[in-house]
């Protein structure tokens, strides 16, 4: 039988690259993008437009397509959702809410994607554990601990199989970032292989928990495929690659493009990057189903250069 699967958020920075997986596993027939603005002119396969937060819609395409899973990426990031709090709330708990009640009324799986958000200024910075204290600063932050919770308790009360990862910051050349905090990684090697000065908004000193798109996407799938009885955590897994300060990129980046410039001006994004970790502990992930990331600092960091070189010019 054939798995009918929908993605929400598909033309973002994830969802970009994670349904052409979907589409090259179950059929493009199989894999309906819920898009909302920006839809590139080029995609081919099923899709459907409207908002997540629109319930009547939503069920709409339950009734339509009978989903056996569901990819609810869609969310409005760190630092839009600082500019716009009330939407960044209608949006990332009004849309899940709406999906874990149809996945609840039909029987479908649900990934949800948390973040690295969750945490905040008193939780642990180094290894920081896979149940720790949630004291998140920014509405992306409190929409994403809300979130876990509610998917947890739909776990817990209603047996639906829901499953998350705190992604961290996510670096990838396909798509250009989407208004979040990390996004100054990506900016970076655009600026470096323009031949341009860049102006970094956070301090040389900052390192994040970053990840490579090809180990988040490959973990993705990984967790979604793992037996329902490996999964412990119904809120969210730590999820995790590198970590890296800022100033540590830009020399590696270096390495390659020796004239590229960097200034440090934080404006307000640095506390958002102040109150999240250095590093995280995703050990439970790694003895659950198995994750294990590929790329490095360096790989990554030559492989970035290599397709954004090709895609640039």
């Amino acid at each position: 039988m054939d798995k009918k699967i929908l993605v929400t958020g598909p033309f973002g920075q994830i969802g970009s690259e994670l349904v052409p997986k979907l589409q090259e596993r179950y059929g493009k027939e199989n894999v309906v993008a819920l898009g909302h603005r920006h839809i590139p002119d080029d995609y081919e396969g099923v899709l459907e437009q409207g908002g997540v937060e629109d319930k009547e819609f939503m069920e709409g395409l339950w009734k339509e397509y009978d989903f056996d899973e569901v990819y609810h990426l869609a969310s409005l990031l760190s630092a839009t959702g600082e500019k716009r709090p009330d939407l960044a709330w209608k949006v990332n708990m009004g849309g899940l809410k709406n999906v874990l009640d149809l996945s609840r009324d039909h029987d479908s799986r649900v990934f949800w994607a948390s973040s690295i958000a969750v945490f905040g200024p008193t939780t642990p910075l180094n290894d920081t554990p896979q149940h720790t204290i949630l004291e998140p600063v920014t509405m992306y932050g409190v929409t994403k601990v809300s979130g876990e919770l509610l998917c947890q308790y739909y776990h817990e009360k209603y047996d639906l199989d829901v499953r998350s990862l705190r992604y961290p910051g996510l670096i990838s050349w396909k798509e250009k970032p989407g208004g979040g905090t990390t996004d100054y990684a990506v900016e970076m090697f655009y600026k470096a292989i323009r031949g341009e000065k860049y102006t970094c908004f956070v301090r040389e000193d900052t390192e994040l928990p970053m990840m490579y798109m090809d180990d988040a996407v490959r973990g993705t799938l990984e967790l979604m495929e793992a037996d329902n009885e490996s999964i412990t955590v119904r809120t969210s897994y730590n999820h995790s690659a590198l970590n890296f300060k800022a100033g540590e990129l830009v020399n590696e980046i270096k390495k390659h493009y020796p004239d590229f410039k960097v200034e440090y001006e934080p404006d307000e994004r640095q506390k958002n990057a102040d109150s999240w970790p250095d590093s995280v502990d995703d050990s439970k992930a790694r003895e659950d189903w198995d994750w294990e990331h590929k790329y490095g600092l360096k790989k990554m960091v030559e492989v970035m250069l290599k397709n954004l070189e090709n895609k640039l010019n």
